[in-house]
Order: structure tokens, then C-alpha cells, then sequence
């Protein structure tokens, strides 16, 4: 049976299926939401269906996301795990662009823990590695931060297996999170090494943002099959793939994120698992 729980670093529990909250801001991430009062309630809604694992970034909005979590879940339940990155700067709505200088980092850390009204960010990311900047002193302004009690956990996004061990040189990872689904997995080796070594492994774009929900192919056939709909499905091999994937689809809808957690309560056969496995 699929664990629906993860336990990582020194104890901290979360539902294998979380929320990311990138979709809690304006197009592209960009700006405040269309509709303030939805996204809020989506947020709300997301808590009460049993997500305690949410994700997000200070480049979303850019910090629109963070501050549109506080003023919906703050003060927060307890348990409830909020992470959040930096690493990336925005200097417009389609521009990502990494920035790992350590004092760029320490200050959106103070940023972040600002808009999320947080006394320590249980779990942050790098978002990017930057290659202008030695990888060394960016793992190390996250080790200091740690060591001040600014950050509980360390995470790294879109690295390879090698960055994630020079990484773990220097401070403590408990995950990794890089693009990965059911069509798109060019990071197996990256996947099976954070298996091997207990680091969950969180999926951005676990459903490709929507592009499974078709109604026809490989996913609606067990969709079909097992009476879930085909994103359900897609998030339900995710968690068959590995006991450490922690999917965290995003939506600004109340009617797809329910839906998206239903896949919690989504079971495929190993030979349902193995022929949506042929897909990527």
C-alpha cells in the first residue's frame, strides 16, 4: 500500500501530497491574483483537505504568493510545513534569472520570513544554483542560516545527483526538486539516488501545468480503469514511483484542487504503474 506520509530531517511529518501556491499570484506568477478572495479561499481550502505541506517562493508575485499565504492560514495550524525559495530573480514577468550571492540570499531569507510571518522557515529551498557565484559560498550562507536558526531544513532545486552531494559537503539536504513527471523524466538517476539516500523528492509541474487532464490516451485509459480522472492518475503514479515523492500540484481553482487530492485515495496496479511508466 502507498505510505501517504513522509518523515523528514529531524522529524517533521508531512502528507506526501502537498499544494504548491504558485498560482496564488497574477499570470506568470506575476503580480496579485485576479480574484483576491479565491485564491485566499483556495488556500483555506487546500488546509482543510488535509494538506500540510505547502510550497512556495519568493519570486512568485514576485512575494505575492508568500504574503497572500499569511493573510489566509496566519496564524497557522500546527504541523503544517511551509516552504519556500530563493535563488532566482524576476526582472520581469517571464524572466527567471539566478542569483545565489550570499548576502542576495540572507536578505530574501529576512524577506520571506517578513511576508510569511514566520519565526524560522521550516523548509528552504535554493531555487537555482547560480554558476556566476561559487556553488560553495551559496551552500554555505544556507548552512550559516541554518546554524542561526533562520532556516529548520535545506532543500536544492534543479540540481543533478553530483551537485546534490557537493551540496550535502557543506550543509544538511533533506530534498530535492526538479521537474519530473510522468512524460517528462530525464532525472530518473535523480529520483533512485534521493530513494537510495531518504530525501524526498518534490515534483514541480507534476502534471505537466494541466496538459494531463486529456481525455483520451494512455492516462484516461486507467483513469477509465480505476474510476479516477487522468491528472488523478498522473499525481497516483507519482506516488507509486517512490515512497519519497511528494507531488505539489498548483491550481487557483477550488474544483481542480480537490480533485488533485483525490489522487491520495488513487491505487494502480503494478501493471497499470508499468504501463504509464512506458509514457516517458
Amino acid at each position: 500500500m502507498t505510505a501517504r506520509t513522509i518523515t523528514i530531517g529531524d522529524g517533521l511529518e508531512i502528507n506526501r501530497l502537498g499544494f504548491g501556491a504558485m498560482h496564488l499570484t497574477g499570470p506568470h506568477s506575476w503580480g496579485p491574483p485576479a480574484d483576491e478572495a479565491s485564491a485566499l479561499a483556495v488556500a483555506r481550502r487546500a488546509v482543510e483537505l488535509g494538506v500540510n505541506h505547502i510550497d512556495t517562493a519568493d519570486s512568485y508575485g514576485p512575494g505575492t504568493s508568500e504574503e497572500m499565504l499569511a493573510r489566509a492560514l496566519h496564524p497557522y495550524p500546527a504541523g503544517l510545513l511551509i516552504g519556500t525559495k530563493a535563488g532566482q530573480s524576476r526582472p520581469s514577468p517571464r524572466e527567471w534569472v539566478a542569483l545565489g550571492r550570499p548576502e542576495y540570499l540572507r536578505q530574501q531569507v529576512e524577506l520571506s520570513l517578513r511576508r510569511l510571518r514566520l519565526p524560522v522557515i521550516d523548509l528552504f529551498w535554493l531555487h537555482r544554483i547560480d554558476p556566476k557565484v561559487p556553488a560553495a559560498d551559496q551552500f554555505g550562507v544556507l548552512a550559516r542560516l541554518r546554524d542561526e536558526g533562520k532556516v529548520r531544513h535545506v532543500g536544492l532545486s534543479q540540481v543533478s545527483v553530483a551537485q546534490i552531494e557537493e551540496a550535502r559537503r557543506t550543509v544538511e539536504i533533506v530534498g530535492v526538486q526538479n521537474q519530473y513527471n510522468v512524460y517528462s523524466r530525464t532525472d530518473e538517476d535523480v529520483v533512485d539516488h534521493c530513494t537510495r539516500e531518504g530525501l524526498m523528492f518534490v515534483p514541480w509541474e507534476p502534471v505537466a501545468s494541466g496538459a494531463h487532464a486529456a481525455r483520451t490516451g494512455p492516462l484516461a485509459e486507467v483513469a477509465a480503469e480505476v474510476g479516477a480522472t487522468p491528472v488523478q492518475v498522473s499525481l497516483a503514479w507519482l506516488l507509486h514511483r517512490s515512497p519519497i515523492m511528494c507531488p505539489i500540484p498548483g491550481t487557483s481553482s477550488i474544483a481542480h484542487l480537490e480533485e488533485n487530492m483525490g489522487a491520495a485515495d488513487v491505487r494502480l496496479s503494478d501493471e497499470q504503474f508499468d504501463r504509464l511508466a512506458k509514457l516517458g
